[in-house]
């Protein structure tokens, strides 16, 4: 009962504060007018934008669906190629003394690179087109992920070794039936982080080299000073981002044995 009661307290403070904030930012733009409307315009503004670009393909040639679905086939090909190499990347590391040996140092010195400084190399491999995208989400992702698991597959606690290696079980079946279930809680986080990296890595590719996509989309409208399709995108891709995240979370729920439902 008390559990039910702080969810829903949490609904209703998360509700009044976005109230507030829609409130505040109506009062200064169109009431008080402390920025001009071609420099923050309103939220009723923003709002006829976002159905207005639904269906229009003004300015930058193709409507709001169009470059949401741009952006989200980049980021699922470059998500799950990217989560598909760091998963077993960190287990490995962290579970077998010569590949953390072998992999760490080149990791660690590649993991410092932020993953925008790939973007000039990879648009000159592989020019602007899908695959130079997906390559540099998988940068960012692929990091990200393998920092997680490889922290998560170090917490195991050294005692439910122990008991594994008394009852006769060898290494594979220790990390296979231990180590990685007592890590799924930073797997998820690190599955989750990786997904706010990969949608700063579409974003980063858009904006310096692409002719779809949301990051696209904003690029030109910065250009042709139209602030409101760019807070459109900005408010798009934090939603599209919030759903992707949320789904993560259920399915975190479901996988981790303990986790609250």
């Amino acid at each position: 009962m008390r559990e039910k009661n702080t969810k829903w307290k949490y609904y209703v403070i998360s509700g009044v504060s976005i109230l507030v904030f829609l409130l505040v930012w109506y009062l200064i733009s169109d009431v008080f007018h402390v920025f001009r409307h071609n420099m923050l315009p309103g939220p009723g503004k923003i709002v006829q934008s976002f159905f207005v670009k639904l269906t229009s393909k003004v300015p930058d040639g193709n409507t709001l669906l169009g470059h949401i679905k741009a952006s989200l086939i980049v980021v699922v090909i470059g998500y799950l190629i990217g989560v598909a190499a760091g998963l077993p990347t960190g287990i490995f590391m962290a579970w077998y003394k010569p590949v953390d040996y072998v992999v760490r140092p080149i990791f660690d010195f590649l993991r410092t690179i932020p993953g925008v400084a790939w973007i000039p190399v990879v648009t000159v491999w592989l020019g602007i087109g899908l695959k130079a995208k997906a390559a540099i989400i998988f940068v960012n992702v692929f990091v990200g992920t393998v920092v997680n698991v490889y922290s998560g597959i170090k917490q195991t606690n050294e005692v439910h070794i122990w008991v594994a290696q008394i009852f006769g079980a060898g290494k594979s079946e220790i990390l296979w039936k231990v180590a990685i279930p007592s890590a799924l809680p930073y797997i998820f986080t690190g599955l989750k982080v990786s997904l706010s990296m990969a949608w700063l890595g579409i974003v980063a590719a858009e904006l310096l080299a692409s002719q779809s996509g949301l990051g696209y989309m904003i690029q030109v409208a910065r250009s042709l000073g139209r602030p409101d399709l760019v807070i459109v995108g900005m408010l798009t891709i934090g939603l599209i981002g919030a759903l992707l995240t949320v789904a993560l979370e259920l399915l975190e729920k479901i996988l981790v044995k303990g986790k609250k439902r």
